[in-house]
């Protein structure tokens, strides 16, 4: 048995029922987020563009919306939860990194915002879906 299954049984066996509230609001965060850039995509531009990647800023903005509306969906209902942790962390990790170095739009809240959800995105990455998850059922009715 692999670690990746050994820790896969040990989540299964350790994993409380409120850490499945949990994960459903960090996707709805990240959801509701993907939905605010989607409306908002000057705004994101804007921020995109004042950070070291300015020459890359129109795909990042589509990359940055679209990575926070699916991974923030498939986390809700638990499907690919660890692969959607981790597409969300490096989009996370940048944001912690950028807002700290300079003064957004979004005020003061959204550098502990930022953090509380990388730290939640990197605790699922580990943990996966639960018990109450369809990565769970999936694996329990594979044909």
């Amino acid at each position: 048995m692999n670690t990746l299954q050994q820790i896969h049984r040990w989540s299964l066996a350790h994993h409380p029922r409120w850490l499945v509230v949990l994960r459903v609001a960090l996707g709805v965060c990240l959801f509701f987020k993907g939905i605010f850039f989607l409306a908002n995509t000057s705004t994101l531009q804007e921020l995109v563009q004042g950070s070291v990647v300015a020459n890359r800023s129109d795909w990042m903005v589509i990359f940055i919306t679209w990575s926070h509306l699916l991974g923030g969906f498939l986390i809700i209902i638990g499907l690919l939860t660890r692969w959607a942790a981790l597409l969300n962390v490096p989009i996370l990790m940048g944001a912690v990194i950028f807002i700290n170095t300079q003064r957004d739009s979004f005020g003061n809240f959204e550098l502990p915002f930022a953090f509380i959800v990388l730290a939640m995105l990197i605790f699922f990455l580990i943990e996966g879906g639960g018990p109450i998850s369809l990565d769970n059922f999936f694996s329990k009715h594979q044909a």
